[in-house]
């Protein structure tokens, strides 16, 4: 066991790049991590990575040998999976990813619940507005709000989600209300924005059909909750889903603009691996975030 615990440690550190985010995914101190590295190039008789200062990487043979024990892990966890349905009480962990805003207000909250339910069951979850690899990262379950990628992983629908325009009262007391789409053009728009980021420009419900804006703004970042806070600031407007301002907007901090055209409603869904489903604590969690999800988002 203690070999293939520092192979689990061995692949992580490579996908994560370092050996302190390595152990940290595997809830170990940097000290542990290291010493399971050294203790398997000790076993092994070769040198698993390149270290400098500034990075870590795998050299050649360590290449080599993660191509196969990221197979022997795989292996391993789908054996696992394959019988955990057997056992009355799930056991293991679920990595579990979500964007900021969906994460902190819809998905954080339920965790503590799903594992006083099944308390044999440990959830990491990591939020991110940024798109993620689930195969490439190890996830087990992708939420996500907005257009599903098209790829070979499996989707649960949750709902369509209404979006809104919104913007602080004092922002439009000095730069006009926007009367018409066209005027979008004239105002600050704040963009969720990073790598490859789709959004820069908003669609738009329509009675003659979709319109698609194509807006700017002088702000963009790639956390919701920051353009929420400079849009509260009198920054600018933003284009949001309705739960995630549902409080700015009791408060007054915001209020709805061009409300005969809103955005399109966009997904709320969660993607995962078709053998995760396999595992009886993975089908256990996405029914009962769904399902939760459903209920709260039904209230807002």
């Amino acid at each position: 066991m203690p070999y293939l615990e520092s192979l689990r440690v061995f692949v992580r550190v490579v996908e994560l790049g370092s050996i302190t985010a390595g152990g940290r995914d595997l809830r170990l101190t940097p000290a542990v991590a290291s010493k399971r590295i050294k203790e398997l190039e000790r076993r092994l008789d070769v040198r698993l990575f390149n270290r400098t200062t500034r990075k870590l990487s795998p050299t050649d043979v360590g290449q080599t040998f993660y191509d196969h024990a990221r197979q022997v892990v795989q292996s391993l966890e789908d054996a696992e999976a394959a019988i955990s349905g057997y056992s009355e009480q799930p056991h293991g962990t679920i990595q579990v990813t979500a964007p900021l805003g969906v994460g902190k207000r819809l998905v954080a909250p339920l965790i503590p619940e799903f594992v006083d339910m099944y308390p044999d069951v440990s959830v990491r979850l990591r939020l991110s507005d940024r798109k993620v690899d689930l195969l490439e990262d190890g996830l087990d379950v992708a939420l996500f709000i907005g257009q599903p990628p098209d790829s070979n992983l499996k989707l649960r629908k949750i709902m369509d989600t209404p979006r809104i325009l919104c913007a602080a009262p004092s922002y439009l007391e000095k730069h006009g209300v926007p009367q018409t789409p066209d005027d979008l053009k004239r105002h600050n728009c704040l963009l969720l924005r990073y790598p490859r980021s789709p959004e820069w420009f908003w669609t738009l419900s329509t009675s003659e059909g979709p319109m698609r804006m194509d807006v700017s703004g002088s702000y963009d970042s790639d956390d919701g909750d920051v353009l929420t806070g400079w849009a509260c600031a009198n920054r600018g407007i933003i284009n949001k889903p309705r739960f995630d301002v549902v409080e700015h907007l009791k408060s007054g901090a915001l209020v709805e603009v061009l409300p005969e055209t809103p955005p399109e409603p966009a997904m709320f869904g969660c993607l995962y691996p078709h053998r995760r489903l396999q595992d009886n604590k993975v089908r256990l969690f996405i029914d009962f975030v769904l399902g939760r999800c459903r209920e709260k988002l039904s209230l807002t």
